[in-house]
């Protein structure tokens, strides 16, 4: 598709017709402190992209800006060729963009089973969830899940007594049953053991394909088991993008973030 989307500042059809998340020109400062200052950013439908850079590189700020929880100052954002640059964070979301912090947020006092009927499609509202019902379908889908990610034995345990590794399962499982386009995974590494990096390493993994992805992460061992095109923010900027090998490499990378 030729041609431009208009606007300020134009965009090419075929950035937003070839990305599943693409970014335009987009700035975001807090209190006069630029922080995001995105010339170009795009991930292509069903990619796992890993972003990674720097302590207040802007990484969150990134996630923040994609899923609405932030504002732009200028420029433009796409998600599934919509424009959701003035979207509400709660209209971005019912587009299909879900969000995974980096301390997983389930509910304490609920058995795994129970986070997992919460986060169905449709359960959000206070009726449904008063007075809705699973359907067989869903049951199986959520316990299929559960089973993926070895939680199936802890199916009725409450959530305070997984251990950190079982929470971030259970809450990348809760992104998955809601059914979104977009996961945003926000250091899903942080605090495992190597045992249990490698098994969420490998759920990401079997997700690629079916869900566009993006990994904020520091693990440079979980980055490189990932795969995929990575990119390096640094000051809020974009300074490097390619494979693990290739940002390893560049000289600039090197002297921002990894310091080898």
């Amino acid at each position: 598709m030729q041609g431009t989307i208009p606007g300020n500042p134009p965009v090419e059809f075929d950035d937003v017709d070839s990305n599943a998340v693409f970014l335009k020109d987009v700035k975001v400062e807090f209190d006069g402190f630029k922080a995001l200052d995105i010339t170009r950013f795009g991930v292509h439908f069903n990619e796992l992209r890993v972003v990674i850079g720097p302590n207040g590189a802007g990484k969150t700020t990134l996630c923040d800006v994609i899923s609405g929880k932030s504002r732009s100052k200028s420029g433009r954002i796409f998600f599934h060729r919509t424009e959701t640059t003035h979207l509400a964070d709660a209209a971005i979301a019912r587009l299909g963009v879900g969000r995974k912090f980096q301390t997983p947020t389930v509910f304490d006092s609920l058995t795994v089973y129970e986070n997992m009927e919460l986060a169905l499609p449709g359960r959000r509202a206070v009726f449904p969830n008063l007075f809705g019902k699973e359907r067989s379908e869903q049951r199986d889908k959520i316990i299929a899940i559960l089973r993926r990610v070895h939680l199936i034995d802890a199916l009725n345990t409450q959530a305070r007594y997984l251990s950190h590794g079982q929470r971030q399962w259970l809450e990348i499982s809760m992104l998955i049953v809601a059914e979104p386009k977009l996961l945003l995974v926000d250091e899903p590494a942080a605090g495992l053991t190597d045992h249990e990096t490698g098994m969420t390493a490998d759920l990401l993994l079997e997700l690629r394909g079916t869900h566009t992805i993006i990994v904020i992460e520091h693990d440079m061992d979980f980055v490189r088991r990932l795969g995929g095109k990575v990119t390096v923010l640094n000051e809020g900027k974009v300074l490097a993008e390619g494979s693990i090998d290739e940002v390893s490499a560049d000289p600039q990378v090197i002297e921002a973030y990894l310091g080898r």
